[in-house]
């Protein structure tokens, strides 16, 4: 790291304009920018002072001089700890497995966003210390999924998605809770797609990455002049959202002028964009998310504890990927599944000792951390099935916390299904089936004559247990 704790970048980029863009957002997260020109300026400058003190390289997909993909080769056998990120204007998954492949840590499409550049930069700096198996791609490879697309069995989890599956039916807003990577965004987009609006737009919006004068004038709009550079009227997202869902994640990092403002809308269905003495009502659905419990930021006087109670008519509270282990091989084999359809990549099976491996881990960032990590093994591997062997790092974490666990598979945890209660006694047999008949729905995706059929009993039978049971059709 350079002196003063200045972080350093080297940009690789003939583009002037998109240097001095580059250089400045770099600037707001402590970054100082180098430039090259070409691919002989940017190896050589690897050997200059400032090169040895380098943090991080960004490098534009066209470079002078050279194929991006065989630079990044170079790169990273001169300096093999370096996160590289590759920024492009083709969103192509080949691109992104060939850079991947290369030994580039992230792959961005043009125009990034700010605040997903920053995000990516400082992701890839914080886990340089890591290998890049565990480090996110900020690309995601995904399609919103339906309720019955959705991966998981653990009771928890199925719970929290039979809620959501009831709530997308009403009009009522919804408060999602729980770590970062856990699904919320999957789960919000579930919701709209079996709403009644699912044929209007879904707009979303991460509070956390913008200001508080910029994010009321993105969610609520603003009139020309309403503000120094306001050269123009803008559209609020609210108002672009007419008639659909606003997802807005992060929500506890909302100002307080931005909460008085969400609040009204949520009390009386109305917004006064900036500077405009006019109100108007509009129909907007809005589904939050937080990876804070937003009570404690009630009682912390960080939240208003109206608009808690506005937005909280619904709440779901996504589990993490730790405490639902029995999910993972379903999970791997899922985002394997959809990893084989992208271009340059096909079909792979995975172990068992890969699958026990997986589990043993904590997986801090949850299930969005298994899909990156499962993107970059299947980029990597030259066997028709991933193996302990894909995952080193993992590997190497396990080791050293002691959760390693060869006989995993056969754990009551494993499967998903907690046989015991706490005191040590058998559960009830009423609620072992409830859970067993939830990890079939789970596994056989909602296929209810599937469900039936493996189970060994018929449909009607099936539905009057749910019944019985008190279990949504959804869970």
């Amino acid at each position: 790291m350079a002196q003063n704790g200045t972080k350093l970048l080297l940009l690789i980029d003939d583009e002037p304009a998109q240097c001095r863009l580059i250089s400045a957002l770099a600037s707001r997260a402590g970054f100082r920018t180098i430039y090259a020109r070409d691919a002989e300026t940017a190896i050589a400058t690897l050997g200059t002072q400032d090169g040895m003190m380098l943090d991080a390289i960004i490098l534009d997909h066209w470079v002078p001089g050279s194929e991006a993909t065989d630079l990044i080769i170079e790169l990273k056998a001169r300096r093999p700890a370096l996160p590289i990120l590759m920024l492009t204007a083709v969103g192509s998954i080949a691109e992104a497995v060939d850079a991947v492949r290369a030994g580039a840590t992230d792959y961005l499409i043009k125009p990034v966003a700010p605040e997903r550049m920053l995000k990516a930069l400082n992701a890839a700096v914080e886990s340089s210390k890591d290998d890049g198996e565990l480090r996110p791609l900020s690309e995601k490879i995904s399609v919103p999924l339906a309720f019955e697309e959705i991966v998981g069995a653990a009771p928890a989890f199925r719970a929290a998605l039979a809620i959501a599956a009831k709530a997308a039916r009403a009009r009522v807003p919804v408060l999602i809770e729980g770590e970062g990577g856990v699904g919320k965004e999957v789960i919000a987009d579930a919701i709209h797609a079996a709403s009644p609006r699912s044929k209007l737009p879904m707009l979303k919006l991460n509070c956390g990455a913008i200001t508080g004068n910029l994010l009321d004038s993105i969610l609520f709009g603003h009139e020309k002049g309403a503000f120094t550079g306001a050269f123009d009227r803008k559209i609020g997202l609210l108002q672009q959202a007419e008639g659909g869902t606003i997802f807005l994640d992060e929500i506890d990092r909302i100002p307080p002028e931005t909460q008085v403002r969400l609040l009204r809308f949520l009390k009386h269905s109305d917004i006064q964009p900036l500077g405009s003495p006019n109100s108007f009502q509009l129909d907007v659905r809005i589904i939050a998310a937080t990876n804070r419990k937003l009570q404690r930021e009630v009682e912390n006087d960080n939240f208003r504890e109206d608009l808690y109670y506005q937005m909280n008519v619904v709440q779901l509270t996504i589990p993490p990927l730790r405490d639902r282990t029995g999910d993972i091989p379903a999970l791997a084999r899922h985002f394997l599944a959809r990893l084989a359809l992208q271009p340059g990549l096909r079909s792979l099976g995975i172990t068992d000792e890969a699958l026990n491996l997986l589990r043993s881990y904590r997986w801090p960032g949850n299930v969005r951390q298994l899909q990156s990590v499962l993107f970059r093994a299947a980029v990597m591997c030259d066997h028709n099935a991933l193996s302990c062997d894909e995952f080193p790092q993992i590997a190497s974490f396990v080791a050293e916390s002691g959760n390693a666990s060869p006989h995993l598979t056969n754990s009551p945890e494993g499967i998903g299904i907690t046989l015991y209660c706490e005191d040590g006694n058998l559960r009830p047999l009423e609620d072992i089936e409830a859970d067993v008949i939830r990890l079939a729905i789970g596994h056989y995706r909602g296929r209810m004559t599937e469900v039936a059929r493996r189970l060994g009993i018929g449909r009607s039978t099936l539905y009057r247990k749910l019944a019985d049971l008190g279990i949504d059709n959804a869970a």
